[in-house]
């Protein structure tokens, strides 16, 4: 098994992880910032990753395994955490389940197209869904050490999360659609 500096990075991102949710927990606004950082650090080597390893052509099924369960699993860890602290409240945590059950349901539906040896590319549409989710993401981070000086800031975050669901459901109604054409009865 080769480990390219492309997986690397994925790995990393989920290391990751449990460093930001620790940082949750730990509570204040020094923790709260560096939670952001750990979080843009991860949704960078997101970026990272893949340009590395198309312009290197280190790309190895390692990599191609994990960097989607990496993407995911930050993803759904800083949701529920924001959720779970009450930044994400009220009927904006239906958009949080929107996007996590999206994840989750993809996750299934690349899982049988793998095995029927089917790529299903990302589209457009895709990325600037990932792209506005992780903002949304990241200014939510930022809402507890913000909202004595930007008191609209929560307003921002719930806004932009609520497009990103809205995506969500858009790319993955058409990552559906365009994958049905591959399904067995």
């Amino acid at each position: 098994m080769r480990i390219t500096w492309p997986t690397v990075l994925t790995l990393l991102r989920i290391v990751l992880i449990p460093v930001m949710v620790a940082l949750f927990y730990l509570g204040g606004d020094l923790a709260r910032w560096t939670a952001l950082a750990v979080f843009i650090i991860a949704a960078l080597t997101d970026w990272f990753d893949g340009y590395l390893a198309r312009v290197t052509n280190a790309s190895s099924k390692l990599g191609e395994m994990l960097d989607p369960i990496a993407d995911k699993l930050i993803v759904c860890a800083a949701l529920v955490m924001l959720v779970k602290d009450g930044t994400i409240h009220d009927y904006t945590v239906i958009a949080a389940i929107v996007i996590v059950s999206r994840e989750i349901l993809l996750s299934g539906l690349r899982e049988y197209l793998a095995a029927a040896q089917v790529k299903v590319r990302v589209s457009r549409i895709g990325k600037i869904k990932t792209a506005v989710q992780m903002i949304a993401i990241c200014v939510l981070i930022a809402v507890p050490p913000l909202l004595p000086h930007w008191p609209t800031i929560d307003d921002v975050g719930t806004i932009a999360l609520w497009l990103a669901a809205a995506m969500t459901v858009y790319t993955g109604w058409s990552y559906l659609v365009a994958s049905l054409k591959h399904m067995e009865d």
